[in-house]
């Protein structure tokens, strides 16, 4: 099989759960989504050389969550891989400060690939976990966080891709199912203060 410039996350999914394309589906990411990786641990003192051990690293977690179904589409692989990325990167900059400095907090700078449901999800352990809590939202519910919060569509467009009736009637859908989400999660203080600022932001 040929390398596709504009091959889908579920495509690419396939592939490395088929094997014998693993390596090609493994190119793709790296085609696809280097350079955003890389810019990440740039703006943020890190070298070239950083960039690449964080990017092989993540594609190597991105690689066995799927293969271990822990991967479903709930999140587009873009936001995934930068969010793993982004949390091992913060992992190497705190191994590398010194110890007189180890208590001083070091903020990455907020961008447009990070929204905030991707900030709650920041870690694998939590990934599992809010995934889990998706999963029980239904289909509904479901369809309208990616799309808005994943897939970064307009109101508008859900909207007519879901067939709603009009756009306040789905802004309160998705008022209804990010209260769900929150409630779910109030026994994990991290997931729920992002959830709660979100379900703030977006009444």
């Amino acid at each position: 099989m040929k390398l596709n410039k504009h091959a889908s996350d579920r495509e690419i999914s396939e592939m490395i759960r088929m094997k014998k394309d693993q390596n090609i589906a493994i190119a793709q990411l790296y085609e696809q989504h280097y350079g955003l990786l890389e810019k990440l641990v740039l703006q943020n003192n890190g070298t070239e050389d950083d960039a690449a051990d964080v990017i092989q690293d993540s594609m190597l977690v991105l690689v066995q969550m799927i293969k271990s179904e822990k991967f479903r589409g709930e999140a587009s692989i873009k936001s995934i891989l930068y969010s793993i990325a982004k949390n091992k990167w913060i992992s190497e900059i705190r191994k590398q400060k010194s110890t007189q400095n180890r208590h001083e907090s070091y903020h990455l700078e907020e961008d447009e690939y990070s929204p905030d449901v991707s900030e709650a999800i920041a870690n694998q352990e939590n990934l599992k976990y809010v995934m889990a809590l998706f999963e029980k939202l239904g289909d509904t519910c479901r369809r309208i966080l990616q799309l808005f919060y994943y897939e970064e569509l307009a109101m508008k467009e859900i909207c007519e891709q879901l067939e709603f009736s009009s756009e306040q009637v789905l802004r309160n859908k998705k008022y209804k199912c990010l209260k769900s989400l929150t409630d779910s999660v109030k026994a994990s203080p991290g997931i729920s203060k992002t959830l709660q600022k979100i379900l703030r932001n977006e009444k």
